[in-house]
């Protein structure tokens, strides 16, 4: 009976074992498919070039200005839809006013506290666009957008799969979507984006 108990205790045991390895690697498992979501939405890598160069025919007239279609509403961070389709669609010059960006939900929408960085949208495509910040902090983002008017990034916080830059510094999306122009400095390039040209949600959403 002792022998029996003990082949019972010890069968329960490596039950025991078994289920805690097999769960352990399903949240393995389950990990690695977010991580290669994550990765798969944005882009990380960085082209042996920077800025992509496209040629000014993406911005060729389509059926809706430059874009094939107006913005998905709704947008996020409280902003104008009007604006946003103008700017986006019909502009290649003009911005939101200096300043606009404090105006809206933005600030009070992100997590600036744990510096976690936020994806940034095309409200044409849904195509992820910019992730920031990276490489520094959300007081350093805010500093450096509030001292030029407009939401400035960086190289590193560009998602090239989908952005682009024309020979006179005008920055699109590969959508035809006006989004500003980089206006490098002495850190190297900074791309002085609208707010309402990056304020679309998820492809799909």
């Amino acid at each position: 009976v002792k022998l029996f108990d003990c082949a019972i205790q010890l069968w329960m045991q490596i039950h025991s074992s078994i289920v805690f390895v097999a769960a352990c690697c399903l949240i393995s498992v389950q990990l690695l498919c977010f991580a290669a979501f994550a990765m798969e939405e944005f882009n990380t890598s960085k082209p042996s070039e920077v800025p992509v160069v496209a040629p000014d025919s993406i911005m060729d007239d389509k059926e809706h200005g430059t874009c094939s279609n107006g913005i998905v509403t709704p947008v996020r961070w409280g902003c104008d839809d009007e604006l946003a389709d103008r700017i986006c669609c019909f502009n290649r010059h003009w911005a939101e006013h200096a300043g606009y960006w404090l105006e809206t939900e933005f600030l009070r929408s992100v997590d600036t506290k744990s510096d976690s960085p936020t994806t940034f949208y095309d409200p044409i495509s849904g195509h992820p666009l910019f992730r920031a910040p990276v490489g520094r902090s959300w007081d350093e983002f805010i500093a450096e957008s509030k001292s030029h008017g407009w939401p400035s990034f960086r190289d590193e916080e560009v998602n090239w799969d989908y952005v682009r830059v024309l020979k006179n510094g005008e920055t699109v999306s590969e959508a035809g979507t006006h989004l500003g122009h980089n206006l490098p400095d002495k850190k190297g390039n900074r791309y002085c984006i609208n707010l309402v040209s990056v304020c679309g949600n998820p492809e799909n959403q």
